[in-house]
């Protein structure tokens, strides 16, 4: 779905994400908008990014019990590889081009 929303993204292909989804992901908790399975994901993928947690093993049977083991993997591998982008961004002073500037809820 091309998106070109309030928050000044360029468009992309969001996945099918409505501009709702994308505006409450920083609640993914608490929002109704997602589904378990979404919810996990995204948990994961701040567990492995924000260095202040972990992936507890709790967190990854929920992951596995909406995954299979190779989406597990790629989802892994997925972000893993987007972390990697933001240090070697940072590293080599890239600074961010403002595409897509999301709003912190809070």
């Amino acid at each position: 779905m091309p998106l070109l929303n309030r928050h000044q993204c360029i468009p992309w292909d969001a996945g099918g994400a409505s501009e709702a989804k994308i505006a409450e992901v920083t609640a993914v908790v608490t929002s109704d908008l997602f589904e378990e399975r979404e919810k996990a994901a995204i948990e994961y993928a701040e567990a492995i990014t924000f260095t202040d947690r972990k992936v507890t093993d709790a967190l990854f049977q929920r992951v596995r019990s909406h995954f299979s083991e190779a989406q597990v993997v790629e989802l892994t591998a997925a972000v893993a590889l987007e972390n990697f982008r933001s240090k070697f961004n940072v590293a080599l002073g890239i600074e961010a081009q403002g595409f897509c500037v999301l709003k912190a809820h809070g």
